[in-house]
């Protein structure tokens, strides 16, 4: 084990753990908005009371990602700058305006929606929180622009002095072909989140509290929330389909690599299961559906698509002597987990709407434990997904251009990133505990009451700003 393994496993740690809020921050600020938009629209309380009662939920996730998003760009410097030396000028670029524009416009309208209950006017105030939800979907697409940088690498030139990669065209960079769709299906994936904790909290006060006046507002929720799950579903399969086709263009490894596809097969088939050797270099057994690789990555039944062992021979002409492809068990089954625990949310979203069709009140107990287990799953198929993201692409930092081994910081000792990674996971793991007591207490808690409070003798305009939950 040496410093450049230690990097790479504290940058994967913090950054999947990172992951865990950001899906359920994208997708809980849109919601809690249209919920509050409702109540604006028609005055029923019951909108009121469901907007303040996820908005909650929503800041709590909001505030530990922020936290937890910090260090990761602490990481580029520390232990990754001959990494930013060499795409700082592109790279940096995304970001500078994630965290300037987006970044800003989110936290500064959040702050006005804590803080503005029944000071501003309620136009004012609806608008700041979509505001918030737009600065949060924004910070959403110039983070991924960044990334797709190193997925498909577009807009630049290399100084043959420096030996740096040079911004030519941010235009061109904002606009990469894997953005475009990695965006919404990333977004889609943080509804399928959002949506599933808006069933696990609703579907446990619909059957736990069956006599509560506030039982009406908990369906409404649990029945938004398995829709939410169901047509989020269906966007991650087609964004999903398009992505696999440019993916099959711009990285073939990665798709040979998710499916376990060692020889170049015209036309292709999916690998239900797939055993390959201990050394990664052919297949033993494998479960295949026939023609549907093909049109998963080209489009066509019949096209062709390329096996690891020659786009190996091709990148070692290509790039030099060294193994170009990624860890083949990684690769492959983290794209099934993927898919796997997505269509799962998808199911139980399902049950719980046959549950309560037609007024039906839901009495299995079994449906009551899925649901609890509901939000777990879309997270683990996020993170499965960038975990396939990331690792399918080496080993390369940035695509055709850069090795990981060449991007690490060389000062760095083993001593100094294995301590660094373990105060950030000691203190992850606290922050953990932090995050899901609180999520689950005021989720136990149920919505808020909203009776107006009583005038009294001190002037509304005198009065501090106080924290409106």
């Amino acid at each position: 084990m040496d410093a450049l393994d230690v990097a790479r496993w504290q940058f994967g740690v913090t950054t999947v753990y990172h992951f865990l809020f950001v899906p359920l921050t994208i997708g809980l600020s849109v919601l809690v908005a249209i919920l509050q938009t409702m109540w604006h629209r028609t005055g029923n309380e019951r909108y009121l009371k469901l907007t303040k009662f996820y908005g909650k939920l929503f800041l709590i996730n909001f505030a530990m990602g922020v936290v937890t998003g910090i260090v990761q760009e602490f990481q580029f410097g520390m232990n990754w700058s001959d990494y930013s030396r060499f795409v700082g000028d592109i790279f940096g670029a995304p970001l500078a305006i994630e965290a300037l524009v987006a970044f800003f416009l989110e936290s500064t309208f959040i702050g006005l929606w804590i803080f503005g209950w029944d000071r501003l006017p309620k136009r004012l105030h609806l608008a700041a929180i979509w505001a918030a939800a737009i600065g949060t979907n924004l910070s959403a697409y110039f983070i991924l622009a960044a990334n797709s940088f190193m997925q498909n690498p577009v807009g630049f030139r290399i100084n043959p002095d420096s030996g740096r990669a040079e911004l030519t065209d941010f235009v061109a960079v904002l606009t990469n072909k894997v953005a475009l769709v990695t965006f919404p299906h990333t977004l889609a994936g943080a509804f399928l989140v959002a949506g599933s904790l808006m069933v696990t909290v609703g579907l446990w006060h619909v059957m736990r509290n069956r006599d509560s006046a506030d039982t009406g507002a908990y369906r409404f929720a649990t029945k938004l929330g398995s829709w939410v799950v169901l047509i989020s579903s269906a966007l991650v399969i087609l964004t999903g389909d398009i992505q696999g086709k440019i993916m099959t263009e711009v990285q073939p490894m990665k798709m040979a690599a998710a499916e376990g596809l060692y020889t170049t097969e015209s036309p292709a088939s999916f690998s239900v299961l797939t055993v390959g050797s201990l050394d990664g270099s052919r297949e033993l057994f494998a479960v295949k559906i026939p023609y549907l690789l093909s049109f998963l990555g080209t489009g066509d039944p019949n096209g062709t698509v390329q096996g690891i062992n020659d786009l190996q021979a091709q990148y070692a002409s290509q790039y030099g002597p060294g193994n170009y492809a990624p860890i083949i068990p990684v690769t492959y089954w983290s794209f099934r987990f993927m898919i796997g625990f997505g269509l799962a949310a998808a199911a139980i979203a399902l049950l719980v709407l046959w549950s309560q069709r037609k007024g039906r009140t839901p009495t299995s107990k079994w449906l009551l434990r899925a649901g609890l287990v509901m939000p777990v799953l879309p997270l683990l198929a996020n993170s499965f997904g960038w975990i396939f993201t990331e690792m399918g692409r080496q080993p390369w930092i940035v695509f055709g251009e850069m090795l990981t081994r060449d991007g690490v910081s060389r000062s760095v000792s083993l001593t100094e990133v294995l301590t660094s990674f373990t105060a950030f996971t000691l203190i992850y793991a606290v922050l953990a505990v932090v995050e899901f007591k609180l999520l689950v207490r005021y989720a136990r808690a149920g919505v808020p009451d909203v009776t107006p409070r009583s005038d009294d003798d001190t002037d509304d305009a005198e009065r501090p700003l106080a924290f409106a939950y």
